[in-house]
């Protein structure tokens, strides 16, 4: 039986509370990291979880997919353990982007941004 929408409601606020943490931790430790979000559809969570790591700049975040990919998703792993949601971070789930790149595309339009990476 599908997880009805308390159900959905409580993984989406677990999920919320553990990438919180991960994001103040990784705004600690990674150089022009600034924050972090997430999409997808609740009913089709495997499927569709994007976690979507924003950086300050283009610069940045090629920096940190040298340096520090490795910590992003051990971070992330983390998180989604933590949240009780079974999946290995890999380039699949987790995407990375830059304010910097929002501005220069979308004008800073973070909303039609985040579809964009919902899609792909």
């Amino acid at each position: 039986m599908p997880p009805g929408k308390r159900e959905l409601a409580r993984i989406e606020r677990r999920l919320i509370a553990t990438l919180t943490q991960a994001c103040e931790t990784a705004k600690a430790e990674i150089k022009g990291f600034t924050w972090l979000t997430h999409t997808a559809d609740l009913n089709a969570l495997p499927a569709t979880l994007k976690v979507i790591w924003v950086f300050e700049t283009e610069a940045d975040k090629t920096l940190a997919l040298t340096h520090a990919k490795a910590r992003i998703f051990e971070l992330t792993a983390t998180a989604l353990r933590e949240a009780d949601i079974d999946l290995t971070p890999s380039d699949r789930w987790v995407r990375f982007d830059s304010e910097q790149e929002c501005l220069r595309t979308q004008g800073g339009n973070w909303r039609d941004r985040l579809a964009r990476h919902t899609s792909s």
